[in-house]
């Protein structure tokens, strides 16, 4: 958004500085992009005087001229047809910084010549494209005597061309500030000046409009509530007057004809944009109808567009003649050749017109501003303003108005609570300074309760109505103060069990040499079918690419991925882990937190002592024990082989508690890899932090650390068993003979294969089991051993079905 200094003092009574403005919006949300301030590159120049102006001895076209400066007379070589004695000129002293020539004056000779500086011209002062000859100052203008600044003759006689200017960004949310009058309300509110009143008259209809206008009925609800527009005849249309162009000019527009020119002001002073068609080109009845798809338009940037089915035109009997609220058509555009124009204003729906320009990639201003919201409430006033500056400016005599649908109902309240600007915001401002405030913006109050104005469609609630308090109030002045504390006793904890016990699984893994992976929580539809997803339920309505349409089900898949990328690029043996979320269905309740980690290619790097292995099973076994003995899980657990499809049906298994799975590890489904793209061996685990049950005894202090004086005894015994049975059976068995004594019991040797079943009997193999037996009170004795040793022999026998080996 740009306007100038002088076009906002058209609307805001104010002797506030450029700087002061600029600051100010900035502090209101209204961010400064740019000031442009053309006085400022002009300051140096000066006004001068010709006094005698000779032919150069040695060029014919060269004039050497006594000049009158603020410091004497100064010689000048010149070059310019009008160089000549009499004339008030534009003077650039030594040392000055000329911007259309893009150079710093000194003093130097020109044809043998001496000359103390240059007179300018307007292209070498950027103010047109004029180089003909020198600026030539009328004698009898204000400002004009010699030593003059030349800014100060330009504010005088053509204060244009020193102007201010400010480009602001407009966030989507304040429509009403892509208008002069939005940008001043909001400076008036802040204390910066006074809002000048807006006075609408409506202009007499003097005969009935012969153009008829119609919306269809489906679009008034949801497209075009409303559609207004008179017919003008008998207009001179040209070129705009010169105050009209410069204020276009400076915003970076060009001047078009008084007609088009007439539109673009009202678009960016009041932020409603309007249309003019020539009625002579127009057949018939306007209609705003949905396009049916096939149809052409020739817009006025001179391009072609194709019309998709649904989007709204505007036609008339022979076709369409512009994109509703977005672009006028060529074929009824206005010219020199115009006579008679039709007028229109309309209030369009504002996703409509957002939708068919990035259908159709078209920016224009009309766009910009009707897909982020005008004021509906200003469209028929807007067009009654419009129809007196065509009036004025091309003369003319206007129609009655011809309106279709009805300006659609803004009409909302919120109470105004003053105690919320300090809990939402922590200011303190006194209820008269508010109510203030929301008044100056243009809400009315009946009661507590505040009605936003029809231009604010941003205003949703009550909280609105506070940030608009303290946004006018500043801010900045936002004075930062610590929180709370209590008084007494130890603060209780920040974070949940279940965000500490995550952050453990994270820091524990971290430590066991694994690389942290943040992974899109979106995969392909194949990899979720792969991995018990991949429903429609689990289906992105509006997925970023064609790779990510599917919420995932497991951490896995994108860890896979994540491999199979690095051994692209030649890193082969790869530790990596995530902790985040999976989704087993649709809806907010269906999100899981696990932790996963996976094993790929070698434990160890290649040395000359074989130490190098593939990764096995055993190392996702004893990674995943020591994340869950981290985070609390019991140390008496289960393995069973209900596993799902992507994991190796005989090399894995899930850790549980009964039916509740804890965690699972093993190695991964060769199928699953070959579809994944990884190569080699590949283990992992997948860790579910809300299966694992929390202590019974809730404290947010570490247990204390329990040292004994006494030596622990440790014990080795042999089992002979069935094949079938597991290790960690003879374990569990073997801890719960004394559970007060016996400390820790772990496997130290599994003895299988056709020589134990040689010496065991087939089907057989041997377990052997490491016990420590940690006293606490007193010394064990041999008799007290040897009965805690029944008991592991006895336990284990029962529970596995197997005997001591001799």
């Amino acid at each position: 958004m740009r306007f100038t200094l002088s076009w906002l003092k058209d609307h805001l009574e104010t002797s506030a500085t450029v700087d002061e403005i600029a600051e100010a919006l900035t502090d209101l949300g209204l961010e400064v992009e740019e000031v442009v301030n053309p006085a400022a590159k002009l300051a140096p120049f000066t006004i001068a005087k010709v006094l005698k102006a000779e032919k150069h001895p040695d060029a014919d076209k060269l004039r050497v001229c006594q000049v009158l400066t603020d410091e004497g007379e100064k010689t000048i070589v010149c070059g310019a047809p009008n160089a000549r004695a009499g004339i008030t000129v534009v003077l650039a002293k030594p040392g000055d910084y000329v911007p259309g020539l893009d150079v710093t004056l000194g003093i130097g000779k020109i044809r043998g010549v001496e000359s103390a500086g240059m007179m300018c011209s307007e292209r070498e002062l950027e103010l047109s494209d004029e180089h003909n000859g020198i600026i030539e100052l009328p004698e009898d203008s204000l400002n004009s005597e010699v030593g003059c600044k030349f800014t100060d003759w330009l504010a005088e006689n053509r204060p244009a061309a020193v102007d201010p200017m400010f480009h602001i960004k407009i966030t989507p949310n304040r429509p009403d500030a892509l208008g002069v009058r939005g940008v001043a309300r909001d400076l008036a509110a802040r204390g910066l000046g006074v809002l000048k009143p807006l006075v609408v008259e409506t202009v007499p209809g003097g005969f009935a409009c012969p153009v008829a206008v119609e919306i269809d009925a489906g679009l008034k609800e949801k497209g075009c509530p409303v559609f207004a527009g008179r017919l003008i005849r008998g207009v001179k249309n040209g070129p705009s007057p010169a105050w009209l162009q410069a204020r276009l000019i400076a915003i970076g527009l060009r001047p078009i004809s008084t007609l088009v020119d007439v539109t673009n002001f009202f678009t960016y002073d009041l932020n409603r944009p309007l249309h003019v068609f020539d009625a002579a080109k127009v057949q018939g009845k306007v209609r705003i109808v949905p396009a049916q798809g096939g149809e052409e338009l020739l817009a006025l940037d001179g391009k072609t567009y194709t019309l998709a089915p649904g989007q709204m035109v505007i036609v008339d009997d022979k076709g369409p003649e512009s994109l509703a609220g977005i672009m006028g058509g060529e074929l009824s555009g206005c010219d020199e050749t115009t006579v008679d124009v039709f007028l229109e204003s309309a209030y369009w729906d504002p996703i409509t017109i957002a939708a068919t320009g990035r259908a159709l990639k078209i920016t224009s201003d009309a766009r910009y501003r009707f897909e982020r919201g005008v004021d509906p409430e200003f469209t028929l006033p807007g067009l009654e303003l419009a129809t007196q500056m065509v009036l004025d400016l091309c003369g003319g005599e206007a129609s009655e108005v011809v309106v279709d649908g009805a300006v659609p109902d803004t009409s909302r309240a919120y109470r105004l609570d003053p105690a919320r600007v300090i809990s939402l915001v922590g200011m303190e401002i006194p209820e008269a300074e508010q109510r203030r405030t929301l008044e100056a913006l243009g809400f009315t109050f009946a009661g507590d309760m505040a009605a936003p104005p029809s231009w604010r469609p941003d205003v949703q609630g009550e909280a609105d109505l506070v940030e608009e308090v303290a946004r006018v109030a500043s801010l900045s002045k936002l004075v930062g103060k610590p929180m709370p504390r209590e008084t007494t006793g130890v603060p209780g904890p920040i974070l949940t069990p279940a965000q500490v016990r995550e952050k453990t699984a994270r820091r524990t893994i971290a430590a066991l040499g694994y690389n942290e992976c943040v992974t899109y929580s979106f995969i392909d539809g194949a990899a979720a079918a792969m991995f018990g997803g991949g429903s429609e339920a689990m289906r992105i309505e509006n997925p970023i690419s064609s790779e990510m349409t599917h919420m995932r089900p497991d951490l896995l898949p994108g860890l896979l991925a994540a491999a199979a990328r690095n051994q692209a690029r030649g890193f082969a043996d790869l530790a990596l882990f995530e902790v985040g979320p999976a989704f087993i269905g649709g809806e907010p309740g269906d999100q899981v937190t696990q932790a996963t980690g996976l094993l790929v290619g070698a434990r160890a790097a290649r040395d000359p002592w074989g130490s190098r292995r593939p990764v096995d099973v055993y190392d996702a076994k004893a990674d995943v024990e020591a994340v869950l003995a981290a985070i609390g899980a019991p140390a008496r657990v289960q393995i069973n082989r209900k596993l799902d499809a992507w994991w190796h049906p005989g090399r894995s298994g899930n850790i549980a508690l009964g039916p509740n799975v804890l965690a699972t590890f093993g190695e991964v489904h060769p199928r699953v890899l070959r579809e994944m793209g990884v190569k080699g061996a590949a283990v992992a685990f997948t860790i579910r932090l809300a299966n694992i049950p929390f202590p019974k005894a809730k404290t947010p202090t570490r247990p204390a650390l329990a040292l004994h004086d006494l030596h622990a005894v440790e014990r080795d015994f042999a089992f002979v068993v069935d094949a079938s049975v597991e290790a960690m059976t003879a374990v569990n068995a073997a801890l719960g003979a004394d559970k007060a004594l016996i400390e820790a019991v772990s496997v130290f040797d599994a003895f299988t294969g056709p020589k134990a079943e040689e010496q065991m009997g087939a089907g057989k193999k041997s377990i052997a089991l490491a016990v420590r037996l940690q006293p606490k009170d007193k010394t064990l004795t041999d008799a007290e051993i040897e009965a805690v040793s029944a008991k592991i022999v006895d336990k284990v026998a029962k529970a596995t079905g197997g005997s001591l080996r001799k």
